[in-house]
């Protein structure tokens, strides 16, 4: 169990770290991935009601929560020009 955590520990860090242009790497984008994170993470105990639902809710949330929070970004520009 311990071999896996790190792994996917590692996995997501390396990932994380990838993902550093413009868009996904701002204000917005963070403050949702973390409440999508949340959200999710509580949805996914209360419905598996063990350590791998938290855990895969909270993935989840966090990925919607950035791309949320993405459009949310792009949106804001896009109004910002053309008004």
């Amino acid at each position: 169990m311990l071999k896996r955590f790190i792994f996917l520990s590692v996995l997501v860090s390396a990932l994380v770290g990838c993902a550093n242009n413009g868009f996904y790497n701002t204000p917005t984008v963070r403050k949702n991935a973390l409440g999508g994170a949340a959200v999710g993470a509580l949805a996914g105990q209360l419905i598996g009601r063990n350590t791998a639902g938290t855990l895969i809710g909270a993935g989840v949330g966090a990925l919607a929560g950035a791309a949320i929070g993405n459009e949310k970004q792009k949106n804001y520009y896009r109004n910002r020009y053309y008004y």
